[in-house]
Order: C-alpha cells, then sequence, then structure tokens
C-alpha cells in the first residue's frame, strides 16, 4: 500500500481537480448566458465546444479514486472523502451539459431577434454561479453551515423562475409568432434552475463528507 502521505496527496488532487471543474463550469454558463443575450453564434460554440474539458476531468477524477479504492481499501471518513469527489464530479460534469444546453439554444435562435430584452435570465445566472461557487467552497472547506445555505439559495432561484415563467407564458398568450422563441427562452430557464439543483446537491455532498449524513436540501 502506498503510504499515509502519498494517499492524503491523492486526495487533494481530487479537491483541485473539482476545484478546477467548478471555475470551468461557472465560465461556462457566464459565456453561454451572454451568447444568448447577443445571440453571439461563436461563443455559444466555444461552450458546446469546450463541454469535452469537463468530461476529461470528471474521467481523471473517477480514475484516481478507483484506483484509491481498490490499492487502500479506505473506510469511513476517508471512504466518504472518494464516494464525495465522485457525485461532485457527476453534479459538475451535468451543470456543464446544462451550460451547453443554454448555448445551443443560441445557435437555434440564429437569425431571430430575441422578443425582449433578456434581464431576469441573466439576474437568475448570476445567483446560479454564485451558488455553484459557494457550493464548492463547501465542499473544499467543509464548511456546513454554507452548505445548508444552498437550500435558501435553491429557493430564491426558485422564486426568480417562477417569475420569468409568467412573463414568458404571457408571450406565448399574447403573440402567438413568438411562441417558439419563449419556450426555447422557457427551456432556458429550467436548465438554469437545474445547475442550481446540481449545485444543491453538493451541498448535500459536503454535509454527507462531515457528518456522514445526507440531508434533502431540495425539498
Amino acid at each position: 500500500m502506498i503510504r499515509r502521505i502519498e494517499f492524503d496527496q491523492q486526495l487533494d488532487e481530487l479537491k483541485t481537480l473539482l476545484r478546477e471543474m467548478g471555475k470551468h463550469m461557472e465560465e461556462a454558463l457566464a459565456l453561454a448566458v451572454q451568447s444568448l443575450q447577443t445571440l453571439d453564434a461563436d461563443k455559444a460554440q466555444r461552450v458546446v465546444d469546450n463541454d469535452v474539458q469537463l468530461n476529461a476531468m470528471e474521467e481523471q477524477i473517477m480514475d484516481i479514486g478507483s484506483r484509491l479504492i481498490v490499492t487502500q481499501q479506505p473506510v469511513a471518513k476517508d471512504l466518504r472523502r472518494i464516494l464525495v469527489a465522485f457525485r461532485i464530479a457527476s453534479d459538475l460534469e451535468r451543470m456543464g451539459d446544462l451550460a451547453r444546453d443554454v448555448a445551443k439554444v443560441t445557435l437555434r435562435l440564429q437569425g431571430q431577434k430575441l422578443i425582449k430584452p433578456l434581464v431576469d435570465l441573466p439576474r437568475m445566472s448570476d445567483q446560479v454561479r454564485a451558488m455553484v461557487s459557494e457550493s464548492i467552497e463547501s465542499y473544499l472547506t467543509e464548511n456546513t453551515d454554507l452548505a445548508y445555505k444552498m437550500a435558501q439559495d435553491d429557493d430564491q432561484v426558485d422564486h426568480l423562475y417562477s417569475i420569468i415563467l409568467q412573463d414568458l407564458f404571457a408571450h406565448l398568450t399574447s403573440d402567438p409568432d413568438t411562441a417558439n422563441q419563449a419556450m426555447l427562452l422557457v427551456m432556458v430557464g429550467r436548465y438554469i434552475e437545474r445547475i442550481a439543483d446540481h449545485a444543491t446537491n453538493i451541498g448535500e455532498s459536503t454535509v454527507y463528507l462531515v457528518t456522514g449524513h445526507r440531508p434533502d436540501l431540495n425539498q
């Protein structure tokens, strides 16, 4: 078996990769929403193309963690550290897919004009990116107070999403010519809301890491 110091170094490598995944995901969401605000196909395509980087980092985390489980047979909190890394990597990879989906809406809207300037969707995106950042910080620092805060933040995102839905459904009923675009923007709101749910999952994983108990913060 490898020495404890080497085991800890590889656990630290998992944390470093997850930190990088979090930053990459935040940047992807920001760029995807920027592309939508201006219908910039180049920015949208960058988000789509760069998604493979998140996939590669998730695979690297799975490889490192699996090797540690096989060679070290960790128990208790050491095992939780690896399992939590797997779970968070999966959540971040899925977030990246959702940011890519936002960018794909930009590509679908090429040649059109936005039915209205986008204000609430970017605001919602800002809130969600802050959630992603805080959820990763809660994991890196094992801060359960910050992890539990994800439930409150998720409620705020859900409230803003409901406002966005009401506004877009008003477009659906008042102007049938804009119905297709309005529905695509509804989908964007749903993608961003689901990213918030995954950030909340990371908060749950942090609590599980520290306590061995996984709460339900998505209630």
